[in-house]
């Protein structure tokens, strides 16, 4: 029984899953706050699965990149449950699980907004049973950094919230370089060729719980005190002040 959770992006999710059956799940609102809604939202999957919080087995929780408020509170939520109930943990990367809710494809971009118009981007590929391998690290960049590291690429699948806010930037750089450019309707890109747009998915928590299984199979999961963020960029407070992150808090 896993439960994971997702406190990267604006609306967040949370998940409950056994093996590979959903138990339950829940998105949240647009303009939430994670401290006001994760604690409810983790109380109503638990009681959509008839499941007690003792019964869990693995709790899984995106590590970032993301906001900086709302992996701290995802982090400390998942951590603190996890070790009162001196159960095992898990953090799985955001754009690993935005990849892997794209689906399928050889060379995958998945994009997060990162604020001031700027994203976090990383490449990877993808496979027909959910395996995600990165092909780069993942980056701060600017949509025209984006366009020069990627936009070479013949065939590229283009996905996350990132991709849909500059969805009309990436259909041009594809007709400027002379390739096809398709919005698809379900996220299959194994038949597909030039560039592709996954359709939006919200519930990122479910890929993150089927990351979380994939690393407990490997015997790759952390004691919950070991978990930390990847920010992959400074905090404002950093950058303005010299305050350094409490990564690990």
């Amino acid at each position: 029984m896993i439960l994971s959770v997702e406190t990267a992006t604006r609306r967040g999710s949370v998940c409950l899953t056994r093996g590979n059956e959903l138990m339950a799940s829940t998105v949240g609102e647009d303009m939430g706050s994670h401290s006001n809604t994760l604690l409810r939202q983790i109380s109503e999957v638990l009681e959509q699965g008839h499941t007690k919080l003792q019964d869990v087995d693995l709790f899984a929780a995106a590590i970032g990149p993301g906001s900086f408020t709302g992996l701290r509170i995802g982090l400390a939520t998942i951590k603190g449950l996890a070790a009162t109930l001196g159960k095992p943990s898990v953090g799985i990367p955001t754009l690993e699980a935005v990849a892997r809710a794209g689906g399928a494809s050889a060379l995958t971009v998945a994009l997060l907004p990162a604020g001031r118009g700027e994203l976090f981007a990383q490449k990877f590929t993808v496979t027909t049973d959910g395996i995600v391998t990165a092909l780069d690290n993942p980056g701060h960049i600017d949509p025209d950094t984006v366009r020069l590291k990627y936009g070479t690429e013949p065939n590229v699948h283009w996905c996350g919230e990132g991709a849909h806010a500059h969805r009309d930037e990436i259909s041009l750089w594809a007709e400027q370089n002379g390739f096809s450019f398709n919005e698809l309707r379900a996220a299959n890109t194994e038949s597909q060729t030039g560039w592709t747009l996954a359709p939006q998915e919200f519930q990122l928590a479910g890929h993150i719980a089927a990351l979380a299984q994939v690393r407990l199979l490997r015997n790759e999961t952390v004691d919950p005190n070991s978990l930390t963020a990847l920010y992959v960029r400074p905090s404002d407070a950093e950058l303005k002040y010299g305050v350094p992150n409490a990564i690990s808090s």
